[in-house]
């Protein structure tokens, strides 16, 4: 099978392309700049999906597309860019007569009191549901993993800071996975066409408050924690203090705090039935990030329902 994927030097995109291979399918690795992939192992296309012009040939013969992208890093307005970039890819999926396309999206509650991360997460759902291909989307909440942002922000703050005061927020549940649990579910879906069209939330086995994930980390990394909820404490201001004590900026920062007034929690969990992936516990999934960080194997990215892609 020819399967394109977009996003392929962000983090789930790193993780997803070594599993595609293993699986004997023909991959094209979508990327704004070539010397940013450093493997040799699939066909690079160099476009971007913000330039349409840029896209020609890249869908060529391409059975799947995945759509791993996410814009946060770049800055206030990345909703606006999200939305664009889906269209044009919708477009050049359609003209190349794609037959399905995976989207990787944000798990939550429906409503109006979404964040605005996880808003622009389902906007571009939606806009993907335009498409004359058959859509797979899978919702993941945080994705624990050495190259997420989401992680990476936990893991420097609880290595800096003893004492955490945090927002009230910090008290939500999620259900958070790891990112080897996410490309099993990414990978397997192709192997069963009953999931073409359908909508899908995955989860680990462990549902958490985010205090509960930064103590649970704290103890995988022999570090000692006291955290401390209040209720003045704003999205903004707790982008500043995070970008201060971490190198997370703050466009990626704020949106993911912000996040955490969702619920985000499996509250269908029918893709466990049809595929077989052993979920890893948290504690395991967080001893594993730490030991490819301090390896030197973490990648620069994001993901969740707090999570983002490239």
């Amino acid at each position: 099978m020819r399967v394109l994927v977009t996003g392929a030097t962000g983090f789930v995109g790193g993780e997803l392309i070594p599993a595609l291979i293993a699986g004997d399918h023909d991959v094209v690795a979508l990327v704004r700049n070539r010397e940013d992939y450093p493997g040799n192992e699939v066909e690079v296309h160099e476009g971007d999906l913000l330039e349409p012009d840029s896209l020609e040939g890249a869908f060529d013969d391409v059975d799947v597309a995945y759509y791993l992208v996410h814009s946060m890093r770049a800055g206030e307005d990345f909703a606006e860019r999200d939305r664009r970039a889906a269209e044009n890819f919708v477009a050049a999926a359609d003209a190349a007569d794609v037959d399905r396309v995976v989207y990787l999206g944000g798990l939550g509650e429906e409503g109006e009191d979404l964040s605005e991360h996880l808003e622009s997460r389902r906007a571009v759902e939606s806009v993907l549901r335009e498409g004359a291909f058959e859509l797979t989307t899978l919702r993941a909440a945080i994705i624990v993993g050495a190259g997420s942002s989401s992680f990476r922000m936990i893991q420097q703050l609880v290595g800096r800071l003893p004492v955490m005061v945090t927002p009230k927020w910090v008290n939500t549940p999620c259900q958070p996975i790891a990112v080897s649990d996410v490309v099993g579910y990414l990978t397997g879906v192709l192997s069963r066409p009953n999931t073409a069209g359908e909508t899908y939330e995955i989860g680990g086995p462990d549902v958490l408050t985010y205090r509960e994930m930064l103590e649970r980390t704290a103890d995988a990394m022999g570090k000692r924690l006291h955290v401390l909820p209040v209720p003045v404490l704003t999205p903004r201001l707790s982008a500043y203090w995070v970008e201060f004590v971490s190198d997370v900026p703050r466009s990626v920062a704020r949106p993911l705090i912000d996040g955490l007034k969702n619920p985000v929690v499996v509250e269908d969990d029918r893709l466990a039935d049809e595929i077989d992936v052993a979920l890893t516990p948290f504690d395991s999934a967080v001893r594993r990030a730490l030991s490819r960080s301090s390896n030197g194997n973490g990648g620069t990215a994001l993901q969740g329902g707090s999570p983002g892609l490239q």
